[in-house]
């Protein structure tokens, strides 16, 4: 991808996503304080600890939009951040539900853990064919509630990170808000 290239996508990113960061950050504070969906919390964790969890990351570009145009049956993508390199980091998440024990369980996880990395690889090769990008200016990564996806990256050329559920609840328990 050439300057132009990231300039043009910057440039439809900021029509299809006007939110500024801080009408993001609301929302996610929102979340915080009433969890209705847990998919929503991980993501809001994800978003507010984004530094600390991706480092490299410097600005959010898209949340749950698709990044092809109005094509959102080749599926949407939980964040993309522009990186501090000028690449693009894609972000998957999936709540997990580690807690739940049983066969049919085990079955739902690992389904589950299959399911975050091939969205997020093919999210990656679908963008890399529409905007004409590199793929390796196009990085992976996959955020969930299971630490048992995190070995599951390294051969994929996928970041991976985690947080524990009883992690996260305490989190939002204890969240304080910046004003």
């Amino acid at each position: 991808m050439i300057a132009n290239d990231l300039h043009r996508f910057v440039s439809y990113c900021k029509k299809i996503q006007p939110q500024t960061h801080e009408d993001i950050k609301q929302f996610f504070e929102g979340v915080i304080v009433f969890p209705y969906d847990k998919e929503l919390l991980l993501q809001a964790y994800l978003f507010l600890n984004i530094k600390s969890l991706f480092p490299e990351c410097c600005e959010l570009l898209l949340f749950e939009k698709s990044p092809i145009a109005d094509y959102t049956d080749l599926g949407k993508c939980d964040f993309v951040y522009l990186t501090l390199q000028g690449n693009l980091l894609l972000i998957e998440t999936k709540f997990i539900d580690t807690e739940a024990t049983g066969a049919t369980e085990r079955k739902r996880r690992n389904k589950h853990r299959n399911k975050v990395f091939e969205q997020v690889i093919t999210l990656k090769n679908r963008f890399s064919e529409y905007w004409d990008i590199k793929l390796n200016q196009l990085e992976c990564g996959v955020f969930t509630t299971d630490a048992d996806v995190e070995w599951r990256g390294n051969g994929m050329n996928v970041i991976t990170k985690s947080i524990a559920i009883d992690q996260l609840e305490k989190w939002r328990r204890t969240y304080k808000r910046s004003i």
